[in-house]
């Protein structure tokens, strides 16, 4: 059977495993098991699923788009600036 040691375990999150295996009556070490085990297995979502997806731009992004869109935020700037 393999160890694991962790270092510098922050105490807020020692604390939260701790209540955790006594609301389950786990040991911390059968706690922390049951969870990595959760987070790891298969039926688990990707991490990549959990990230919302890549918006599209509004407009396609070239050099020429770029530069209307800078200077549409400069244009903003001194509007807002001369109120």
């Amino acid at each position: 059977m393999s160890g694991l040691l962790i270092k510098d375990f922050p105490p807020e999150l020692h604390r939260k495993l701790k209540e955790e295996a006594a609301r389950h009556h786990r040991s911390m070490t059968r706690q922390a098991l049951a969870l990595l085990e959760q987070a790891l297995s298969s039926d688990s979502r990707n991490a990549a699923e959990l990230l919302p997806k890549p918006l599209k731009p509004a407009r396609p992004v070239t050099t020429s788009n770029v530069v209307a869109v800078i200077r549409e935020g400069r244009d903003s700037c001194k509007t807002n600036q001369s109120k």
